[in-house]
């Protein structure tokens, strides 16, 4: 691990501080590579050097809206060659949460996240997108069936 050393101003420090306790970090190292990682791989979908992602989407809806469940079901099988799993509940007896889990090309698995959550109806919808390196290789691991490694970029 390699240390580096940075200078904050007074306001600064205790406003990081502040932050490290509100969230539960054990120590500022920790906070700042969680920010350092954060900033990286926003930067690397931003400027299109992250080709493969994970992604979770996360939506609530109405299902009494005409034809809401349909329309998001029809998008999820439009993009079922991206979709790991997706996950329903029920809030109350009008509004469902649900979680969608995706993989593959970044641009596709944004473009499948955007047009779920553009979908007229849905309401706090965000999208957590994490950027990896997928392994398909077989030589490198001691396993005896196919599958692929999917790993964070940091």
């Amino acid at each position: 691990m390699e240390r580096i050393t940075i200078s904050l101003n007074e306001t600064l420090a205790e406003e990081f501080d502040a932050l490290i306790l509100a969230h539960g970090y054990s120590n500022r190292s920790e906070a700042v590579r969680d920010i350092l990682r954060k900033y990286i791989e926003t930067n690397r979908v931003e400027e299109s050097r992250a080709p493969d992602c994970v992604a979770n989407v996360s939506y609530v809806y109405n299902h009494h809206e005409r034809e809401m469940a349909k329309r998001v079901n029809d998008i999820q099988h439009e993009h079922h060659d991206l979709t790991i799993s997706s996950m329903h509940a029920h809030l109350d007896h009008e509004n469902c949460i649900e979680t969608l889990l995706l993989r593959g090309k970044t641009k596709d698995v944004q473009a499948c996240a955007e047009k779920l959550l553009a979908e007229k109806g849905i309401r706090h919808g965000i999208i957590n997108l994490i950027p990896v390196e997928i392994d398909t290789s077989h030589d490198k691991h001691d396993h005896n069936h196919d599958h692929i490694h999917i790993r964070p970029k940091t």
